[in-house]
């Protein structure tokens, strides 16, 4: 942007397109005037201005943008307290007077757009909170625009289809604020409507609303359930070892995929990182495999009849969901680009707290991955009608090797006899001199195949040894401390 187009945005005026303010911390106002303009209550189609550094008067404060400021106003559109998320930009405009930080934001197709459970609009040259029949007219917008499958009516559906007790109860409580809430007087159809789970021109559900709380919902839509299956071996062909189908809607379903994940999947082993030490290492860490099937059921296709399918063989998973990338989302822009095929249905799943950041969730499998000292997660988003990952078991061969390698460094430093008193102070780590040289002369040579003859000094000289070369610490006094081994220990004293 130049300076003489941001003149031009200064001079329209501050009023429904337009705020002004020379604030830098009041994120609360920044995130309900972002959210007002997103909701475009007049209609107009026109885009929003949030300009951060200039006087009510339109003249430029003189403030300076830093990274950090832009980070955190960056930051709004994706951390998840506007939903649906704003299409949104921001960029620093440089001028003679000072820095402007301009964020422009475009009117929303899926309104109404809420702050934290309540909806703001602009009303002349400020922004309030809207009414019910302001709520009514953004919900009926959105419902002759229908941006999506899931905010789609479902006319062969009545609201006897979906759960209104669960609705009601559990999730209005959580998608609005309860003082709006507490004061609401409109019907639950229009309260329905304005969450864009019903629609008042047909008078039926929208999909959405049964997917997430339907009765039956694969009456409506044929391939809505989770296929699991067992497989022995590496592939399809192998014999079938269990197999269990999770069906229904996902307020439902989805407490038993968590639980079925936690317990019937995930198991964990110790593994040997050292002669000494033991570090348990799962299969497939619970997060990674929770994070992958939430993504699968919040961004796959719900026209398509086949299932969202979560298939085991004998070290690896391969979850696969019907329906590609989506919207702006590219192979070649995979995974820093997102889109949503299911607004309402990725909405529904934040405020119920399935889903906590959006875009995050590729980086932390493979972080979480990477912890537990598996192979990365194997995407693939070349796919025309779905999309896959493949998680895979930490390789054992790579365990031996660090316990091999960590085996070998440590041995050529240690007689035999060192190793025994080792072996020793890890089953009691409190013994004394004397009762090790006691210990240990009961003990042969794996070398020699020789009994162990060796006195109380013996034995003090060997723990000075070990000491010094950082394998051994000793805690506390000489009567009531004990010997603490260190595995992973400096070499540059040897």
């Amino acid at each position: 942007m130049t300076k003489e187009e941001l003149q031009k945005i200064i001079a329209i005026d501050e009023g429904f397109r337009i705020e002004l303010t020379t604030s830098t911390g009041n994120m609360d106002k920044f995130q309900e005037a972002i959210c007002a303009f997103a909701n475009d209550m007049p209609g107009s189609g026109k885009k929003g201005y949030l300009l951060i550094g200039v006087y009510d008067d339109g003249k430029i404060s003189g403030m300076k943008v830093d990274d950090a400021l832009m980070k955190r106003i960056s930051g709004i559109r994706s951390d998840g307290n506007i939903l649906p998320l704003p299409v949104m930009t921001t960029e620093k405009v440089q001028t003679d007077e000072g820095d402007v930080l301009v964020v422009e934001v475009t009117p929303s197709f899926d309104t109404p757009v809420r702050y934290r459970g309540r909806t703001f609009i602009r009303i002349g040259p400020r922004r309030d909170i809207a009414s019910a029949e302001e709520e009514r007219i953004l919900a009926e917008r959105c419902a002759a625009s229908l941006p999506t499958f899931d905010t789609r009516p479902c006319r062969e559906a009545t609201i006897d289809d979906i759960d209104i007790d669960a609705i009601v109860k559990e999730y209005l409580p959580k998608a609005i604020d309860a003082e709006t809430l507490a004061t609401d007087s409109r019907s639950l159809k229009e309260q329905l409507a304005s969450l864009r789970l019903f629609n008042i021109q047909w008078d039926c559900p929208t999909y959405a609303a049964l997917i997430m709380f339907g009765k039956n919902s694969r009456y409506f839509m044929q391939g809505d359930y989770i296929q699991f299956v067992r497989f022995r071996g590496n592939d399809n062909g192998g014999e079938i070892l269990n197999e269990r189908r999770f069906e229904g809607c996902l307020y439902k379903v989805l407490p038993q995929l968590e639980n079925f994940i936690r317990d019937g999947i995930v198991t964990k082993r110790p593994v040997p990182i050292s002669i000494l030490r033991e570090k348990d290492v799962r299969n497939y860490p619970y997060k990674v495999l929770r994070e992958l099937m939430m993504n699968a059921v919040m961004h796959r296709d719900y026209q398509a009849n086949m299932p969202t399918r979560l298939y085991q063989y004998d070290h690896h998973i391969e979850i696969m969901n019907p329906g590609g990338l989506y919207g702006q989302a590219r192979p070649e822009n995979f995974p820093h680009v997102n889109d949503y095929r299911n607004s309402v249905v990725a909405e529904m799943m934040k405020n119920l707290n399935y889903v906590n950041m959006f875009n995050h969730g590729v980086n932390e499998v493979q972080d979480l991955l990477k912890e537990n000292q598996s192979p990365a997660a194997e995407f693939n988003v070349n796919l025309v009608t779905a999309f896959s990952v493949i998680v895979r078991e930490p390789k054992d061969e790579n365990n031996a090797n660090v316990v091999k390698d960590v085996v070998k460094d440590v041995v050529k430093k240690l007689t035999d006899r060192q190793q025994v008193i080792l072996e020793l102070l890890s089953l009691d780590p409190t013994m004394s001199a004397k009762a090790i040289s006691e210990k240990i002369s009961e003990k042969t040579s794996e070398k020699t195949s020789e009994k162990f003859t060796v006195t109380d000094r013996t034995i003090e000289s060997d723990l000075a040894h070990l000491k010094k070369i950082g394998i051994l610490v000793r805690e506390g006094g000489r009567k009531d401390g004990y010997w603490k081994i260190i595995t992973e220990h400096d070499n540059s004293n040897e």
